[in-house]
């Protein structure tokens, strides 16, 4: 029998979270919801929750700081939702560990697809079993990536990613050498093509480097190709 994929919702507005339940729950995902982010926290020591719809505006503590909490101790993706538009409030919520941000009112079948995408992510980064024990690994340039097990070492040290920062980190050192737009980032990590500009590839890069370089402001492993994109050299 396959795993239930458990989704905690946490908002303060009952009627956005009961509607956000609807649509997981007419998909089959179970669903845990939490007016509070205390509630919250208490359900993810209690179950075993597989992604989170959070959103930022709540009384008390907000979501961004509980986006920190769980980032502490855990790489569950998280779906942040927030009335604010702006790019830099869509920078906040991603630069405290978000993978993915939605904006009020939104389309809940672009909602579901963002579930979708993110679970997909997360199922390929914590596989159950490996049936090849010889994991192949990448080495470039201070780091050590295994494809399969997907454990990240820089500078000998073993660092926690996000499923999203594992993959842009896999693309750009599979690829040693080669040059990366934020626009061929955002396609190949999420799949979907970008139409306008946004920061999200950028915050994302920043995040990486402050988990892996020595120096983040003096990035020896991302290099920045100004004007062009990204790259880790071979």
């Amino acid at each position: 029998m396959a795993e239930e994929i458990n989704i905690l919702v946490v908002d303060d507005d009952k009627e956005i979270a009961e509607l956000v339940e609807i649509h997981l729950v007419s998909d089959g995902y179970p669903v845990f919801k939490a007016y509070n982010a205390m509630e919250g926290l208490e359900i993810l020591q209690k179950e075993n929750i597989k992604l989170v719809i959070l959103d930022i505006m709540m009384p008390g503590i907000d979501g961004l700081s509980m986006c920190k909490k769980i980032r502490e101790t855990s790489t569950v993706p998280i779906i942040m939702l927030s009335a604010k538009s702006a790019d830099i409030d869509k920078i906040i919520g991603l630069s405290t560990g978000a993978d993915d941000y939605v904006i009020k009112p939104f389309n809940p079948l672009e909602l579901m697809a963002r579930v979708k995408s993110q679970l997909r992510r997360f199922t390929k980064f914590n596989p159950s079993t490996y049936e090849d024990k010889n994991e192949k690994e990448i080495t470039v340039t201070h780091l050590v990536i295994n494809k399969e097990t997907h454990v990240v070492m820089a500078y000998g040290k073993e660092v926690r990613l996000t499923p999203i920062e594992f993959d842009i980190l896999y693309l750009l050192a599979s690829n040693a050498g080669r040059v990366f737009s934020t626009d061929e980032i955002f396609e190949r990590v999420w799949n979907e093509k970008m139409y306008e500009a946004n920061n999200t590839v950028m915050v994302h890069i920043r995040r990486l480097r402050e988990k892996i370089e020595m120096d983040s402001r003096n990035a020896e492993i991302i290099k920045t190709v100004w004007g062009v994109g990204y790259k880790i050299e071979k």
